[in-house]
């Protein structure tokens, strides 16, 4: 498995970090076997310069950790290719991610993080981390990100199997089909029954996992969209 974290791409008036996530994803299919994206939500400290929400994105890559030089060529030209002036994009792709990276993104979660703790950290663990343009703060985020999706339990997935084809309401099955794991309330009860409207469904990362988490709104099943 190889992980690459991208952040800090973006502008409020340009596509926003999942878009680029997705195009890039898409060109790394032809090679490689896609395992999915997915978003993970950082601090809405008001001292983080951020466009949105300050998320950012992880492509999730079924390929041999020898191919994570070569991935990151590849990548990084994709980024400055499509660069929007005035962001602050920051890559990692690495196959090995040390638990200090996975508390790293936890903390980046809660709180305020500097570019050099980001760069330090990447650096004792010999992780290919680099910044794109402007001020380079994405780092911080497309370190926590990897992270975060190592973690298993953190984020939601903007891509996985066919689910955004999925329209209306559909059955269970359908999603299961489509590549989600499990559907289950926030409780953790399965349901393996009824209609879910999945018009934009996000399934949650959980155990490493796809998991759809729902609600009950009337006659179908409503899902949640979680960070």
């Amino acid at each position: 498995m190889i992980y690459i974290g991208i952040d800090d791409t973006d502008m409020l008036d340009t596509r926003g970090t999942g878009h680029l996530a997705r195009q890039i994803a898409a060109q790394l299919a032809a090679d490689y076997p896609l395992l999915g994206v997915t978003r993970h939500q950082l601090s809405s400290d008001p001292r983080v310069p951020c466009t949105h929400k300050n998320s950012s994105a992880v492509i999730h890559l079924g390929a041999p950790a020898e191919a994570v030089q070569p991935i990151m060529k590849q990548v990084e030209a994709f980024m400055r290719n499509d660069f929007v002036p005035g962001s602050d994009p920051g890559l990692c792709v690495t196959a090995v991610v040390p638990k200090a990276i996975t508390k790293f993104g936890q903390k980046a979660k809660k709180t305020f993080v500097l570019q050099t703790e980001a760069r330090a950290l990447a650096a004792a663990h010999d992780l290919p981390l680099i910044g794109l343009g402007g001020t380079e703060d994405g780092v911080i985020g497309a370190l926590a990100a990897v992270g975060l999706a190592t973690g298993g339990n953190d984020g939601r997935y903007i891509i996985i199997g066919r689910v955004r084809d999925l329209v209306g309401l559909q059955p269970v099955e359908a999603l299961l089909d489509a590549g989600v794991t499990a559907v289950q309330t926030s409780d953790g009860t399965p349901v393996q029954d009824g209609m879910v409207l999945t018009d934009k469904v996000r399934p949650a990362r959980r155990n490493g996992r796809p998991v759809v988490i729902v609600q009950w709104q009337g006659d179908h099943w409503l899902p949640l969209k979680l960070d």
